[in-house]
């Protein structure tokens, strides 16, 4: 009696996709709790100048141990710079201002504000469709936003002065957002990271010795875990992963998991810096996770019986 042949079975792949976006989330999340620990013992524009050199340093010093190939045009060049300027230099330096004066939990609220402002730029300058299920997530994304904001405001604990920033912060991430999208740099997002933090630790730098002082760094283990933090973790790989995610998911639905940044970045400022959260804060996570979904969703395809008919 002859064995039955085998019978090749195909192999599923691993859709790594999820993973990449919960690992995005935590890292830029978390950034803003590192941040508040970092601006309190140092400068912020002396910590982004450093921070953003180092982190630029490192990826090219990488790139040239590894040989990688240059495969970056002049243009590409000079539109990683200018993202260096919109993504690092503007967004971070405006929002590390009010960092200051502005808990960590409401900072990451204002900037999960970008989706609802990058969706309408999409539709504009990128053709992306803002159809009725879009349309629907992004009010509820921005409706459970705005009713935390609400709550935290009614508390009083937080300066205008750096809300004030802090917005200006958010205007600066869409831009980069639009831009990136927009100019289409070719070649290695590793590389194009690299020349961005460069860049914008070049245009943090005078600003940074000219409104602030060295003497104003209060040598802390805090401060130098939260550096590395925002080198490596930050400027480094949550960059890489956001780049991914707007070629990948395209602009509106990979803005729309900065929705998932004020529940985490209240759950990390509770748990590293003891900042308080009521349960009237976590209401506002329901409308925004019924948001995400409903932008992230794939469009469901018609079949051909319901085509034909």
């Amino acid at each position: 009696m002859s064995a039955a042949p085998a019978v090749a079975m195909p192999r599923t792949r691993f859709n790594t996709l999820p993973f990449l976006i919960a690992l995005f989330c935590l890292l830029w999340s978390y950034a803003f709790v590192a941040g508040k620990i970092g601006v309190t013992d140092c400068p912020p524009l002396i910590m982004l100048a450093a921070r953003f050199s180092l982190a630029g340093v490192l990826i090219l010093g990488i790139s040239l141990l590894r040989r990688d190939k240059w495969d970056l045009s002049l243009r590409d060049v000079a539109v990683f710079a200018v993202l260096g300027v919109a993504n690092n230099a503007l967004y971070l330096g405006l929002g590390y201002t009010g960092l200051k004066t502005v808990s960590a939990g409401l900072g990451a609220l204002i900037v999960s504000a970008n989706p609802v402002f990058t969706a309408v730029l999409a539709a504009l300058f990128l053709g992306e469709a803002l159809t009725l299920r879009k349309v629907t997530g992004l009010v509820l994304g921005i409706a459970g936003v705005a009713f935390i904001v609400w709550h935290r405001l009614s508390v009083g604990s937080d300066s205008p002065h750096g809300i004030l920033f802090t917005l200006a912060s958010l205007a600066s991430i869409v831009a980069g957002t639009i831009l990136f999208k927009v100019l289409a740099p070719k070649g290695s997002l590793w590389i194009g990271n690299g020349i961005q933090n460069i860049a914008g630790g070049l245009a943090v730098m005078p600003f940074a010795f000219a409104f602030s002082s060295v003497s104003d760094i209060v040598p802390s283990m805090r401060l130098a875990g939260a550096f590395a933090f925002l080198v490596l973790g930050g400027s480094i790989l949550a960059y890489l992963l956001w780049f991914h995610l707007l070629k990948v998911c395209g602009a509106t639905a990979a803005s729309a998991y900065h929705f998932l940044m004020p529940p985490l970045g209240m759950l990390f400022a509770f748990l590293v810096l003891g900042e308080h959260v009521e349960f009237r804060d976590l209401l506002g996570i329901i409308p925004v996770a019924l948001g995400i979904y409903l932008v992230t969703r794939p469009a469901a395809v018609a079949s051909p019986e319901r085509s034909a008919s």
